[in-house]
């Protein structure tokens, strides 16, 4: 059976008021071929329909023709692996009611040199790949990628649905040199995704994403998952007041894990100044990460490590014992005796003389409603979604190789994160 390429074309793309006239393949000026912008490429060439008048590119009306303009070559999505291009002349129309205006392309952008198809087309494949990499494989340039994603996040923004937000998460990520980002992901049961990112990590970050969201919204939220900084405490009191203010576990950890790191570092320094002279080993020596991960995550070497450490009487080994213990913390099903312990755990970490967890039990008796919160919040709402959700964040990050700008970063963020919804098109090519 023979299928021609304008067979094709016409399944995957038909043009209203367009014909498919020829197509050829157009070889590298000067017979030279180096790198893919030398490499052979396809030219269909489009004619207007003799029986059909074009339509004003301002109000879609048909208008007579006026003039034509020189040709101009649209970017399609690439056929066998060969750059395609749509080679027209567009014709200028002299409209009733708008005056003489180049005619309406169904299948172009504007003024951009690439075709919708194609940049549904490149913005699909950005959501698996890295920017650079996809403009390599598909033979264009990083600013068209960049515009095909920025103009599918515009579009999925604009049609987002926002109804049934019950449940937030708030974080903020250091992206950059002295530059933060401060994110809002929706964390309903089913349904998580980002719905804000802003710049910077101040309390006016977190106030434009409830101007954004709404009074009618804000009242709706039922939880909100956070840290433990004060600017976004009293923001979300004052825009959610019918929200119950959640604060994350992982950053209780996160704290936990980062005093018991200074108390082994400061350890370890004491120790070492002792046995230089004697020429011994420091027990402490390489073991960060036996004490900083989970016991069930630790390695069969980091064990053996821990096993040995946990037969000394060093001010390491005790914060590390506290830290653990206040694991248990998570597992009460009821508020009231969890709170209990909360207390006791408290009083001990206020005997035991080590400044880094005293710190850290200060800080719980201050947040002490916010993080028994967590309870009545658990089995309604996904609490890890966030953490989640960020690991994804930074995956996207690296793979790219960060970005220069926060406007880059946050389109990139969107596409990736935000579940935006995408138009119906005719031929889905990836």
């Amino acid at each position: 059976m023979h299928l021609a390429l304008k067979t094709l074309l016409n399944h995957v793309e038909r043009l209203e008021g367009f014909v498919y006239e020829s197509s050829r393949i157009r070889e590298p000026a000067g017979g030279q071929r180096r790198g893919l912008a030398a490499a052979p490429m396809i030219d269909i060439h489009l004619r207007a329909h003799q029986r059909r008048p074009g339509k004003c590119s301002q109000c879609r009306a048909p208008a007579p023709g006026y003039d034509r303009l020189p040709e101009r070559r649209f970017q399609f999505v690439p056929l066998w692996g060969l750059a395609t291009f749509f080679v027209y002349s567009p014709r200028r129309l002299e409209c009733a009611q708008c005056g003489i205006h180049v005619e309406h392309l169904p299948w172009a952008l504007g003024k951009r040199p690439i075709t919708q198809s194609f940049a549904w087309f490149l913005a699909g494949w950005a959501k698996l790949l890295s920017w650079q990499v996809v403009s390599r494989c598909f033979q264009t340039s990083w600013e068209s990628v960049f515009r095909s994603v920025e103009m599918a996040v515009d579009w999925g923004r604009a049609r987002m649905d926002l109804t049934g937000i019950s449940a937030l998460g708030v974080d903020e990520i250091y992206w950059k040199k002295g530059k933060f980002l401060t994110l809002v992901y929706q964390i309903n049961e089913g349904v998580k995704r980002l719905l804000f990112v802003i710049e910077d990590r101040q309390e006016k970050s977190l106030r434009a994403f409830f101007i954004w969201l709404g009074k009618e919204r804000s009242a709706l939220i039922a939880f909100i998952c956070s840290d433990m900084w004060k600017p976004y405490l009293d923001v979300i009191a004052k825009y959610a007041p019918n929200a119950l203010n959640i604060l994350d576990r992982y950053h209780i950890a996160s704290k936990m894990n980062k005093a018991l790191d200074e108390v082994r570092a400061k350890e370890t320094r004491a120790l070492a100044s002792r046995v230089r002279a004697q020429g011994a080993k420091v027990i402490l020596t390489h073991s960060r990460w036996c004490l900083l991960k989970r016991p069930e995550n630790l390695t069969d070497r980091q064990s053996t490590k821990l096993k040995d450490l946990l037969s000394y009487n060093l001010r390491t080994i005790r914060a590390y014992l506290l830290k653990e213990e206040f694991q248990l913390f998570w597992e009460y099903v009821s508020p009231a005796w969890a709170e209990k312990f909360m207390d006791q755990w408290c009083k001990k970490v206020m005997r035991s003389r080590i400044e880094p967890m005293k710190k850290i039990a200060r800080m719980i008796r201050g947040h002490k409603p916010l993080i028994l919160n967590w309870f009545e919040a658990r089995g309604q709402v996904s609490l890890g979604a966030v953490e989640g959700l960020n690991n994804k964040l930074k995956a996207s990050i690296r793979t790219s190789y960060g970005f220069r700008t926060a406007k880059a970063i946050t389109i990139m963020l969107y596409h990736k994160l935000g579940e935006l919804p995408e138009p119906e098109l005719t031929h889905r090519f990836c």
